[in-house]
This record gives structure tokens, C-alpha cells and sequence, in this order.
């Protein structure tokens, strides 16, 4: 275990902080552990300290001889665009532009995984040849910034270049096996369940999420039980049960049975990394079972982690390794503690002797003891990741885990019956439904409670966070533990943060927030208790809703005065619709122009009927405040078809042009008379046909903000507009450098 957090350790350093002399830390670890281990007996201390030394300096070597053999190839590769031949290992799926397929391609004699992008709309088999020009992103760090797919096995994003010719062969069914089974159950399901219940189904057998709709996402992320839907150990323990109960727990056929059984269900689940641990850890479990050995818990986590970093070093990257190893981690060292202080809670004194209250006692205690336990490590993972805490987390999981066993159990039986008897799968699929559903209400009904999560967006929040972890550290080393004192100084500090993520932006005349959504657009407009929207769009539709819902939920806003949309392109409106699901806004102002991108279909159902399409200038006032929303100027493109708007508060002035360029900007200031601004939020995030000489001339801007994304591939900021801005004498501020702006006076 201590060798394994010391391999671990050097893996992360690694992944995360490389330099070229990263070998002197393997010298000096492996040097220190030469030193501990020969004073080893003069005190316990220095026994697992050896153990991590060493398994530090074995890390880095490991990843040393890791990057340098097999990674060597791909990073010559990065970036450039070269004849490739790939082999499909998994059906094609959709995208915006045409297919994706996970294969394999070969440089210089080695294969590499890779997730292949093709602009065709062919759909491709597992085995099917694929030839052609590709670009080659490397999803480590290389010319570009990693990516999240390197955590999970993938060495290569590939971009078709050029005509591709695409080779179909017959599947290998031994080869492709897992693929095509996969495949195969997602068929029947989607065959048998109904419309409403299928994507639950298929995400709980198969970790398949791609049908879970953004509503319900949200809804499982807030009230604390997206681990449902996430294929893992829970998953992997309902079916190691039902090999255990049809072996009729006999220890050999239960090995000899199970041991594939597990090997064949993680790689249908696609070998994620919390499938791929909790296997391991069942394995090693029944292999104990076999042999009549005791098994270690602890053991066979880090045994498990142990095997997959040395597979994939990388593997440390992914969020799924870390909530996995950290869920588990927390379990083996606080379940048992925490259950034993729940059952002897003074509250239960009455419920001794009374068989259905000792039982309802025991359920209690056990789900609670497991899910605090689990949240442990894992709450700043979420936090950091996910951006929210679930409060009612506790609770959502003891209403819904005790059924998902039984949901378990009826999907794989109606993939079963389906083979030989459909009407019986379609019945049984109908029964399986409502506690399908039941889940589904129980947790959007928890999610819609306020404050069923709290958003690390707002400071205090993080800071609670940290305080209820000191809190925490201090009732672990202290003598006299008193639980109910710990609970209660969690609940004072968690009131005082809202409170103040709630005070601080009333105490601002005015407040504009650009926030850091990539390569979009999405600001903030507050004064006087009012709060404007403009935009909501980036590198993710999703992504980009999120973060202006929670940064506006962190402040106890759950409704906007107004949403305003400049244009339809994606980076600028196609996080609106996520957006109003979540928080709703009294009226939607729309620019009445062509949409060519359909954003508009998807969004007018979330607008509630309070849509407005502006076709002549709106002047909004409210106490000393005026937000002019200024009408399209031209309907030659989107661009210039679009809103721009004028945020007046006290002696400030914000001017927001969305795409405008250098023409509309012009027929902007002489038409309508724009005067100077405090703030300008660069039009079409620094492109230099934008933020022109006239509109700088006109508004002199003492501040310039520019949303944009990093690394983005159209070369914005310009360097033409920094050093326009520059000589104007404007202080620059940019999302991709100093992530989301504030401005507050």
C-alpha cells in the first residue's frame, strides 16, 4: 500500500508537473530509501516512509522509460498531418460534423489508441480499415494543453485531412467481442424499455451516458448520485452477488465462473478506469476465496491502482481513477468508525429488542456510515471538477440505492429473455420501468430542493470547505469526539458562507462578470438588484450553462430580470437553453435575424412565451440604471445581424458589440451615438476585423475585456487589436490569462 502511494505520487508529478530533470527526484528517492531502510528498526515511522521512497524513485523510472519508448513516436507526430491507417475497434457514432470512431492507428511499427474524426457520414464497423490524411493532436501534453481523454487510454485525436477509403471487413466476433455485445445490448434495450427509461437502463448496465439528457445529468449532480449512472464497484458488487448466488457460493465455481464474468463486463463497459478497479479488486477477492486466504481490502486497492499506473501512467489524470481509488480509500477508513458512532448515538436507546426498528437502524446506519465515509476524499475532487457539493446527498442515496440492485437485475434479465421471448422482455421491461422512474423523480424532486448543492464558484464556499476539513482533522486527533459538535459548527459555517455569497454582489453599485467560458461569450450585467444576461456560449454548450447558473445560484439568484442574445452562432447562444432550465428569466430578448444554425428551435421552448425579438432599439431603466439594447444594424450575416448593448450604471458606461466588425462598429457610433465607455468588451473575442480604430476613437475605453478561449485555434486575441488597445492606453484583461473578470465599483 505505502509503495503504491509513493508510485502513485510520481505518476502525478509526472502527468502534471514534468521537467527534463525529473530524474534527480528518482536519484534522491531512491538515495533516501537506501538511508531509511538501513535505520528501519530504530523506529516503526521509517518503514513506510522506505515504502513510499521507493516506490517514488520506481515511479519516475517507470515513467521515464514509459515517455521515452513508447511515447517517443507519438510526440514527433503532434500537430503534424501525415498518411495514416487505422483499424476501427467500436462502432461509429454521430458528431456535429460527421463520425467519430475509437481505433487504432500504427507509426513507426507501434500502435496507439486513437479517437478518429471523419467528416463523412458513413458509419463504420469494428474492424474496418480506415486510410487517409490525418492531423494528429496528442491528448498529452504537447503543442497544445492535454486533454481529458488521456486519463482514459486515448494517445491520439485524429482530424481527417483529406479523402478518406474506408476498407469494410466482417467484424472478428472473438476479436471485437466485447464491442459487439456491447452493441448488441444496447439494441435490445432500446427495443424493449420505453422511451423514458432507456437511457437510465442502458447507463446503468453499460455506463453508456450518451442518451442521459442535460436536465436529468444536472439533477443526478446535485442530488448526489451521478456515481449511479457511472459504471463502478457499486455495479460490480450487484453482479459479483447474482455469480455468488448462482454458483450456490461454492468457492471454485464461483472463481472459475466469475473471473471471466468480470473480465468480459469491463471490457463491454469499455475498461473505464472505475470498472477496471473495482474488476481487479472482485478478482482478487474471489482468487482469496479460492485459495481460503484472507482478503485485505487495502491490499487489493492498491494492488489494483498499482497494475493500472503501470499500464497507463496516465491513468492518474483521469477523474474516474481518482473518485474511484478516493471513494474506496474513504470507505476502508472511516465506514466502520462512522457506523460505530451512529449505532451508539443515544437516540437509539429506545429501538433495542424491536426487530423492525433495529433492522431500519442497522439500514441506516450502513448507508450513512458509506456514503460520508466515501465523500471523504472525494467531496474536493467534485468540488474542484464539477464545480458543486451535494447536501442532499446523504439522503438521495438512502431513498434510491436500496432499488438499483433490483434495477440491475431486471435489465440484464430482459436482455436475456429478449433472445427467446419478446413479449415476456417487453413485460418485464415495463415492471422495471417504474422503479426506474422512481429514481429519476425522486432525484430531480431533490435536486429542485434550494440548496440541495452549494457552488465552489463563490470563494466562501471554497473556504467553508476547507474549514469543515480542519474541523474534521481536529475531531480525528482529539480524545473527547463529540460528533453533534462537529455537525453543528459544518451547518453555523455553511450558513455564514451563503450568507456572505449572497451579501457581497448587493454591496456593488455595479457589477459586470465576464465569464471565463472558452472560446464564447457569456457576461454578467447587476445593478440595483437586477441581474441582465448577455450571451451564453463556449467551448461547451453545457459547460458554459453550468457556469452561469452556478456562479448565479452561488449568489441566491434563481431567476434572471432578462437574458440577452447577440447572435446565433453556438459560441454566443448555445448555452441559453441549458442555461433557462436551470434559471429561468423573466424575458428573453432575441435579434430578429435568419438563424442558419437552428439554435433559435432549440431555445423558444425553454423562453416560456417571454421572448421579445428586437426590431427597434429598448431602453430598459430602473433607478439610476439603463441597459439600451441596441437593434440589428444590417442583415447582410449573423454577425452583423446582431444585438449590441449599452450598460449604463452611475458614471459607468459598458458596451458589449458581440461579433461586430469594423463596419457595423462604425455604423454602430455615428448612427446611434455611443459615448465614451469605462468598459468595452472586445467584439468577436480580439479578431482583428473587430475593436476598431473608429470604435476606440468614439468610446476610449479606460478597461477592454477579452473573452476568449486558450490555445484557440483562430489565433485570438489578434496581436493587430493588443497593440490597437495598447495605443490607446487601454487596460487589457483576458479570460484565457486571468480566467473570469470582475468588474465591481
Amino acid at each position: 500500500m505505502w509503495s503504491t502511494i509513493g508510485f502513485g505520487a510520481a505518476c502525478v508529478i509526472g502527468a502534471y508537473h514534468y521537467w527534463d530533470g525529473i530524474w534527480i527526484v528518482a536519484v534522491l528517492a531512491a538515495a533516501s530509501c537506501i538511508l531509511t531502510f538501513l535505520f528501519r528498526e530504530r523506529h516503526m515511522l521509517l518503514r513506510p516512509i522506505t515504502a513510499v521512497l521507493l516506490g517514488l524513485s520506481l515511479g519516475i523510472g517507470w515513467f521515464l522509460g514509459y515517455d521515452a519508448i513508447f511515447m517517443e513516436g507519438a510526440k514527433a507526430a503532434d500537430g503534424k498531418t501525415v498518411p495514416v491507417v487505422a483499424i476501427a475497434t467500436d462502432y461509429s457514432y454521430e458528431t456535429d460534423y460527421g463520425q467519430a470512431v475509437e481505433g487504432k492507428l500504427t507509426l513507426e511499427g507501434k500502435e496507439y489508441p486513437a479517437l478518429i474524426y471523419l467528416n463523412g457520414q458513413e458509419a463504420l464497423s469494428p474492424g474496418d480499415e480506415i486510410r487517409g490524411s490525418f492531423r494528429l493532436r496528442l491528448t498529452r501534453d504537447g503543442a497544445q494543453e492535454a486533454t481529458y481523454h488521456r486519463g482514459n487510454g486515448i494517445i491520439f485525436l485524429a482530424y481527417q485531412k483529406s479523402e478518406t477509403a474506408v476498407t469494410e471487413k466482417e467484424t472478428d466476433l472473438w476479436r471485437h467481442l466485447p464491442a459487439v455485445l456491447r452493441r448488441t445490448l444496447t439494441e435490445r434495450i432500446d427495443a424493449f424499455f420505453p422511451e423514458d427509461t432507456a437511457f437510465f437502463a442502458k447507463a446503468l448496465l453499460l455506463g453508456d451516458r450518451s442518451g442521459v439528457d442535460y436536465e436529468t445529468n444536472t439533477a443526478f449532480k446535485l442530488s448526489g448520485i451521478s456515481h449511479v449512472i457511472a459504471v463502478s464497484g457499486l455495479h460490480v458488487s450487484i453482479l459479483f452477488s447474482l455469480v455468488y448466488l448462482f454458483t450456490l457460493r461454492r468457492r471454485i465455481s464461483t472463481a472459475l465462473i466469475g473471473i471471466p464474468v468480470m473480465i468480459l463486463f469491463a471490457a463491454v463497459a469499455g475498461f473505464t478506469p472505475s470498472i477496471t478497479r473495482a474488476c481487479i479488486m472482485q478478482i482478487l477477492m474471489m482468487v482469496a476465496l479460492l485459495f481460503n486466504r484472507e482478503y485485505d481490502p487495502p491490499t487489493a486497492l492498491s494492488f489494483s491502482a498499482l497494475v493500472m499506473l503501470v499500464v497507463d501512467p496516465l491513468v492518474c489524470t483521469s477523474v474516474s481513477f481518482q473518485l474511484s481509488v478516493g471513494c474506496m480509500a474513504g470507505i476502508f477508513l472511516f465506514s466502520e468508525r462512522i457506523k460505530g458512532w451512529i449505532d451508539g448515538a443515544t437516540f437509539w436507546k429506545d429501538w433495542k429488542g424491536k426487530q423492525f426498528r433495529v433492522r431500519i437502524r442497522s439500514w441506516l446506519s450502513s448507508g450513512i456510515s458509506v456514503t460520508v465515509s466515501a465523500m471523504f476524499f472525494t467531496t474536493p475532487l467534485v468540488a474542484y471538477y464539477f464545480g458543486a457539493v451535494s447536501i442532499v446527498g446523504i439522503v438521495t442515496n438512502l431513498l434510491t440505492l436500496w432499488v438499483i440492485s433490483s434495477i440491475f437485475y431486471g435489465i440484464m434479465l430482459v436482455c436475456l429473455v429478449s433472445f427467446f421471448w419478446g413479449w415476456a422482455a417487453t413485460a418485464i421491461a415495463w415492471i422495471i420501468s417504474w422503479p426506474i422512474r422512481y429514481v429519476l423523480v425522486v432525484s430531480k424532486l431533490l435536486a429542485g430542493i434550494p440548496l440541495s448543492a452549494v457552488y465552489t464558484s463563490s470563494i466562501y464556499i471554497v473556504l467553508w470547505l476547507v474549514l469543515c476539513y480542519g474541523l474534521l482533522m481536529i475531531f480525528l486527533i482529539s480524545k473527547d469526539r463529540q460528533p453533534h459538535v462537529l455537525i453543528c459548527c459544518g451547518v453555523l459555517g455553511l450558513c455564514v458562507a451563503l450568507g456572505l455569497s449572497w451579501m457581497e454582489p448587493l454591496m456593488d453599485r455595479c457589477r459586470i462578470t465576464v465569464l471565463d467560458v472558452g472560446q464564447g461569450q457569456c457576461v454578467l450585467l447587476q445593478a440595483d438588484g437586477r441581474s441582465y444576461l448577455v450571451d451564453c456560449g463556449g467551448d461547451s454548450d453545457t459547460a458554459s450553462a453550468d457556469l452561469a447558473a452556478e456562479t448565479l445560484l452561488s449568489q441566491g439568484i434563481t431567476h434572471l430580470d432578462g437574458v440577452i442574445v447577440t447572435h446565433y452562432d453556438r459560441d454566443h447562444a448555445g448555452g441559453v437553453a441549458y442555461l433557462l432550465s436551470r434559471v429561468p428569466a423573466d424575458t428573453v430578448y432575441l435579434p430578429d435575424a435568419v438563424d442558419d444554425s437552428e439554435i433559435l428551435d432549440q431555445l423558444l421552448p425553454y423562453c416560456g412565451g417571454a421572448e421579445i425579438f428586437i426590431r427597434r432599439d429598448l431602453t430598459l431603466s430602473w433607478a439610476d440604471n439603463e441597459l439600451t439594447v441596441y437593434a440589428p444594424l444590417s442583415s447582410t450575416s449573423s454577425n452583423e445581424s446582431g444585438l449590441s448593448v449599452l450598460f449604463r450604471a452611475e458614471d459607468h458606461d459598458i458596451l458589449i458589440t458581440g461579433d461586430m466588425d469594423a463596419l457595423g462598429e462604425k455604423l454602430l457610433v455615428y448612427q446611434k451615438q455611443i459615448p465614451q465607455v469605462s468598459v468595452l468588451v472586445a467584439g468577436h473575442h480580439g479578431s482583428k476585423s473587430s475593436t476598431s480604430e473608429a470604435l476606440l476613437e468614439a468610446t476610449r475605453p479606460e478597461y477592454v475585456f477579452i473573452s476568449v478561449g486558450e490555445d484557440n485555434h483562430y489565433g485570438h486575441p489578434n496581436e493587430v487589436v493588443l497593440e490597437r488597445l495598447e495605443a490607446f492606453g487601454c487596460t487589457v484583461y483576458r479570460t484565457d490569462e486571468n480566467g473570469t473578470i470582475i468588474f465591481r465599483r
